[in-house]
């Protein structure tokens, strides 16, 4: 019996291995650990899961993450699949500058949209104030489950907007044809042709949706007040001085992973029974619109995107306003700007540096495990492909919680460090690139690797020569996402920081906690500047290296 050569590949699938098994499951076992472990009687204790569940004010948390999230995921996907039709299937004027507002609605983070409509609609927002001397209305409020709802959807709609409007790239105008000779017009055939064939795709949209909803931290905090979430009990419980427990915080987390993981199968399975293979060899043709039906699309296209980028405009123009605390008053300063970088330190940099140390260790790493999932096949590499999608469905704080505990003492202690804070962004964001990664390789001929190895080339010269720069569009796009959701990190990053290693995002809703709204105006404005800036010089960049 001949035996497998102990080959690079074989000692790159270990060193990842042991990067995640060091990184990712030791931190969960620890958290594991700490939610059964009574340390006064050093035994197992399923006391703290008993806690939770036996009073309301701690489990009426989880009925309500689950109901607002979903809420928000049918409400994005009611707002998000039809937009991407319309956008796809209808001659729209100005549909490239309506799609780039999109994207850029899509950039920032949920919490700073919660922010903006504090100061549309909290209890002095230019909006309610605006109503209650115009036609004396009063009780509106931005506060609660309806504002919850808002800067949720409004936020993540186009997440559904962007994973539809690709699947629909891939349909076929004939089927369409077909459908409409047969008499399948409109509304039935949209629903009874085109939604059955990218469902898989409004699926994948629909958990990501949910995902970030569940997991959200920030917007919850700001302007949930008694509406109280998941992610916010335990980041609570975390934190709090006075009454809070470590252990039962934990305990609170490995619920969150438990839930998070069956709605995460449940999706796949689902996804996987209805997957239909497609060809577009003719795309969907764009049709003129007349009449009533060009009417509603346009208020309806125009509507949405216009309440969706509405937020983060008003911030950046309020950001320049005289302020005293919460007050905006009367005329025009750059105090806010002035006050803000005297109180920024080195957040601009850091945001820039973590993320972007982070996102060049994501793309080696992505590069490595797309290849040994897709090419070298077995039980040590697709449980690595197992393992690298379980952050994908642990929120944030869960994350930030689990190592801590795992690396604040020696010989692991890396607590306060920019080092942790770059292990927990890789960890949370690889598999985004990691997908991308996949699906790209998927696509690339076995036999062109084949091809180079007969002549003479080594594996990992075939790899790095051949197979990598044929990987580049699928590298990009994922790196591209993790990019943007890294730079914009909150959830992770309000566990972790120290002074020293504070971020932008944390340092606006630092100031937002505080009540000084113009200097986190000025904050927001900074952070929504950079993130563009980095994001079109990363394309930029990134664009030349595919041409060349």
């Amino acid at each position: 019996m001949k035996k497998k050569k102990f080959d690079s590949w074989t000692i790159i699938t270990l060193v990842i291995a042991f990067g995640y098994a060091l990184f990712l499951l030791y931190p969960l076992c620890v958290l594991l650990f700490k939610a059964v472990f009574d340390k006064s009687s050093s035994s197992f204790t399923l006391a703290y899961f008993k806690k939770f569940f036996s009073q309301a004010f701690y489990y009426r948390t989880l009925s309500n993450s689950f109901v607002i999230s979903t809420v928000a995921t049918v409400l994005s996907l009611l707002i998000g699949v039809p937009l991407a039709y319309f956008f796809t299937a209808y001659r729209i004027r100005g549909k490239k500058i309506l799609r780039v507002f999109i994207i850029l609605s899509s950039m920032s983070a949920p919490f700073i949209g919660a922010y903006s409509w504090i100061l549309l609609l909290g209890r002095n927002g230019v909006i309610t104030r605006l109503l209650h001397s115009a036609f004396g209305l009063t009780g509106m409020t931005i506060y609660g489950f309806n504002g919850i709802l808002l800067v949720f959807v409004l936020q993540l709609f186009s997440l559904i907007f962007l994973y539809v409007e690709g699947a629909l790239a891939t349909v076929d105008n004939s089927l369409l044809e077909a459908s409409e000779s047969l008499g399948v017009k409109g509304v039935k055939r949209f629903i009874t042709v085109l939604v059955p064939l990218i469902l898989p795709t409004i699926l994948a949209g629909a958990l990501l949706v949910f995902m970030r909803a569940f997991a959200d931290f920030g917007t919850p905090m700001l302007i949930g007040e008694g509406y109280r979430t998941f992610p916010v009990l335990i980041f609570d419980e975390f934190i709090n001085e006075l009454g809070g427990s470590d252990e039962f915080a934990s305990a609170i987390a490995v619920l969150a992973i438990l839930i998070t993981t069956i709605v995460f199968l449940l999706q796949k399975y689902v996804a996987k029974k209805n997957a239909v293979s497609m060809s577009s060899l003719h795309p969907i043709h764009e049709q003129p619109l007349h009449g009533i039906k060009k009417i509603l699309i346009y208020v309806f296209s125009y509507g949405i995107v216009a309440l969706a980028i509405a937020p983060q405009l008003y911030v950046l123009y309020t950001s320049f306003l005289k302020t005293k605390g919460m007050v905006f008053q009367k005329g025009y300063s750059f105090i806010s700007y002035t006050t803000a970088f005297s109180k920024l330190g080195t957040s601009i940099q850091n945001t820039i540096i973590i993320p972007g140390i982070s996102l060049a260790i994501i793309i080696s790493l992505a590069v490595f495990i797309a290849y040994i999932t897709v090419r070298k096949k077995n039980l040590l590499s697709s449980s690595i492909d197992i393992v690298s999608m379980i952050p994908y469905i642990i929120p944030g704080t869960v994350v930030g919680i689990a190592l801590l505990g795992a690396f604040n003492r020696r010989p692991f202690l890396l607590t306060g460090s920019f080092t942790i804070m770059i292990i927990a962004l890789i960890i949370r964001r690889l598999p985004y690139t990691i997908r991308s990664s996949v699906a790209t390789i998927q696509q690339i001929p076995q036999s062109i690797e084949e091809a180079a190895l007969s002549l003479g080339s080594s594996k990992l010269n075939t790899f790095f020569k051949i197979t990598v720069p044929m990987m580049k569009s699928g590298i990009i796009s994922g790196a591209i996402l993790s990019w943007i959701t890294m730079i914009t990190e909150l959830s992770t990053a309000i566990i972790l920081y120290t002074a020293k290693t504070q971020t932008l995002t944390v340092a606006v809703y630092t100031e937002v906690i505080r009540g000084n709204y113009g200097v986190a105006a000025a904050l927001s404005a900074i952070l929504t500047l950079v993130t563009i800036f980095s994001l079109l010089l990363f394309m930029r960049v990134s664009k030349k290296q595919v041409s060349v």
